[in-house]
């Protein structure tokens, strides 16, 4: 019982934490796709993996830093708590600073390589140079939130999710729809949500007052913060490479008209794999603890329930989204035939959650006990996939092809996870 209560005292608000990141992340299409259009709607969709870059690099450096505290934790190891404390409030403000300048730079011509032209590009480009310079808010807001759930903070992390996500509704219903503020105005919210979840970060770190350090010995601790860290920002950032080859393939397939269509399939695509990551990420803390011990009995038994929650977690998500399917376009202020298209691609994108669900919680297992070589074939082999399904399918069923990518490279992908854990499981056994 013990194992249970321990387990989902930490991955329900790790969940909600996730759940409300993913709709954080759909919040400015809502507004503006309901002020502006289906051109806005995809502007955002086309413009979002610039911003997860941001939050990508942020949870890379916090989960890598969370990692090596939990299993310094689990190990006794007082000195390699204080000094993986101390990495992510070095790592990640110079990580925001090396970032502003570079999107500034460089956004105008990403958004023609992510597929973007005309009224799509123009409005893509405003709302990123304000992302751009709220970039620190980004970065440490969402880099600190794996860090203050390892220190036991797994609901005031919840709070600090819970409450930028509602700063950033409520701006934008202000800025966007009230002063009509547009894109920069959907993007500024975006940017005040995330201070308001860095400032409860930093309250929830003053209050408790942890220690932490930096001294040379820190130094050979940035490597492997950065390998492990590694494999969590390409999980938090796979959804966006699915979003880069789908719209590319899209456009390609089925012109603007396509890519309108697929930008609300990916937003309620995307909170179903914060649900699945949200299970991962809570679960890690008490794996990395147990992996630190060297109790592989109790991280293999954590692992089988973090797979079989997150599976009912799919077969859930499939249930609901197929019955609410028709609903999911008008949701975005899509038009009518937009609305219509969404309805009747959403059920092949369905078929991926379940082998997604299992490949989830392999990746996280793998990171979350340093074997990081297998979590780097799960992250980036997926995109791989994808792109070389996408290759040939959408030439043989056209726009269909596309739409059947996904799926097929999950299935694949969770093939390969079930391959690999069973490999691993058997060279640890034989080891034994």
């Amino acid at each position: 019982m013990a194992l249970y209560r321990d387990f989902f005292g930490a991955v329900l608000p790790a969940m909600l934490a996730f759940t409300l990141s993913g709709v954080y992340s759909i919040a400015d299409g809502f507004f503006v796709g309901n002020a502006l259009g289906d051109a806005a709607l995809a502007a955002i969709n086309v413009a979002y993996p610039v911003t997860a870059l941001l939050l990508s690099v942020g949870t890379g450096l916090g989960m890598g830093s969370a990692v090596r505290y939990a299993i310094a934790a689990g190990g006794g190891d007082e000195s390699g708590l204080e000094r993986a404390l101390g990495l992510p409030l070095l790592l990640l403000p110079l990580a925001s600073l090396l970032l502003t300048p570079l999107i500034l730079a460089c956004s105008p011509a990403v958004l023609i390589l992510l597929g973007a032209s005309g009224e799509i590009h123009a409005l893509g480009e405003a709302y990123l140079r304000c992302i751009a310079m709220g970039a620190v808010f980004q970065v440490a807001g969402t880099g600190l939130v794996p860090v203050i759930r390892n220190l036991g903070g797994s609901l005031a992390a919840t709070a600090a999710m819970g409450a930028g996500f509602l700063a950033n509704i409520a701006l934008d219903w202000l800025l966007v729809w009230r002063l009509s503020l547009g894109m920069s105005g959907a993007a500024w919210a975006t940017v005040a949500g995330q201070g308001v979840s860095l400032g409860i970060c930093v309250l929830f770190l003053l209050l408790r007052r942890p220690k932490a350090r930096w001294d040379r010995e820190s130094l050979p601790l940035i490597g492997k913060v950065l390998r492990v860290g590694l494999s969590p920002f390409g999980l938090s950032f796979s959804a966006n490479f699915t979003l880069i080859l789908v719209n590319r393939s899209a456009a390609a397939a089925g012109g603007s008209f396509a890519v309108m269509c697929y930008a609300p399939v990916s937003y309620v695509t995307y909170v179903v794999t914060m649900l699945f990551q949200g299970v991962g990420d809570g679960s890690q803390p008490l794996i990395s603890l147990a992996h630190g011990r060297g109790d592989a009995m109790r991280v293999r038994r954590l692992f089988r329930l973090a797979c079989l929650f997150s599976a009912a977690v799919g077969a859930a998500c499939m249930a609901g989204v197929f019955l609410t399917r028709g609903w999911v376009g008008i949701l975005f202020g899509a038009s009518d035939a937009v609305a219509r298209s969404v309805r009747d691609i959403l059920p092949l994108f369905l078929l991926g959650f379940l082998p997604l669900s299992f490949a989830r919680e392999a990746t996280s297992f793998f990171y979350a006990t340093e074997k990081n070589t297998a979590a780097y074939l799960l992250i980036y082999g997926e995109p791989l996939c994808l792109f070389l399904l996408l290759l040939f399918l959408p030439a043989a069923c056209g726009i269909t092809g596309t739409w059947l990518s996904v799926p097929l490279s999950q299935l694949l992908t969770g093939i390969f996870a079930a391959y690999l854990y069973r490999r691993i499981s058997a060279g640890e056994a034989s080891v034994q």
